[in-house]
């Protein structure tokens, strides 16, 4: 093997490993640790006394925050009641709502962002609309949704509720707010796309369809899929929030439960599995991305 190539997977292999180290080392050092005390009481015995002490005392060191979120790891798709399952199998239910407000933003996003690029009365007209409402919080649409969207019922055959207000309230905070990165990138890739390209377009007396799918769409693709990896990773924060406002089952949902059992442990669970699904989805998108800018 050559050096370069050794030194190279030594360093992408080892060079985490030691930073993961180094961080448990940190969070152990700040953790609160029992500490067993002896008093003696007002009848003369011996009692003792068990207390956290440290620089955050309610903080469980890692080996604490391991042996309480062992059930929800090893059985990961476990369901003992409704709020009470697997860590994956809670992701699953927290990943099929992203995919659906992700799905239903890059549909409405992307059209958006190719107005935005070719038509300046578009932009005119429409862009202090779309730099007002950009950078609202997922906490002010959720409201919002939930009223425009409050007389959204379906139910099934036994009249059980399967898709609610808060359900298409949750569809569209993540959707609203995970669009604009797509719409700010598309537009920008169309309006990137050379002149010369669009030239050879009337050259060949191209309709306007087939000068969006044959120029305008291959020029852009790359800026596209800039702007669905940052409104995927903008999906995945949101569903915390959304199911957190909503309680509906999943990670976020189980934090918020969590919290208010004051579970520290499983908070923390939480917001790793949080981190680790958010990192493989960006991983993933960086694969598709790369084939298709190689394609």
């Amino acid at each position: 093997m050559h050096p370069l190539i050794h030194k190279y997977k030594l360093d992408s292999i080892f060079l985490p490993l030691l930073a993961i180290l180094v961080t448990c080392i940190f969070w152990y050092a700040i953790a609160g640790k029992s500490v067993v005390t002896e008093k003696v009481d007002d009848f003369g015995d011996k009692i003792k006394i068990t207390k956290r002490e440290g620089l955050s005392a309610d903080l469980p060191t890692p080996v604490e925050t391991w042996t309480a979120s062992k059930p929800y790891i090893v059985e990961p798709f476990a369901k003992r009641g409704e709020l009470d399952q697997g860590i994956l199998r809670f992701t699953w239910m927290s990943l099929v709502l992203v995919a659906q407000g992700y799905l239903i933003a890059l549909v409405i996003g992307t059209p958006i962002g190719f107005f935005l690029g070719l038509s300046k009365q578009f932009t005119k007209a429409f862009d202090p609309i779309i730099q007002v409402l950009r950078p609202v919080s997922p906490l002010a649409w959720l409201p919002l949704g939930m009223i425009l969207f409050s007389g959204v019922k379906i139910m099934d055959g036994d009249g059980r509720t399967t898709f609610g207000a808060s359900d298409a309230a949750a569809l569209f905070t993540i959707a609203i707010c995970a669009m604009w990165p797509t719409v700010m990138n598309t537009a920008v890739g169309v309006r990137a796309v050379p002149v010369d390209y669009l030239n050879v377009a009337k050259v060949l007396k191209l309709s306007k369809w087939k000068t969006l799918w044959k120029v305008l769409v291959p020029a852009t693709l790359p800026y596209m899929f800039t702007g669905f990896r940052l409104s995927l990773g903008i999906a995945w924060l949101v569903i915390v929030a959304v199911e957190m406002l909503t309680g509906r089952p999943g990670v976020g949902g189980f934090l918020w439960q969590q919290y208010n059992a004051n579970s520290y442990a499983h908070i923390i669970l939480c917001i790793l599995t949080i981190g680790v699904i958010g990192y493989v989805l960006d991983r993933l998108m960086s694969v598709v991305e790369s084939r298709f800018k190689t394609a």
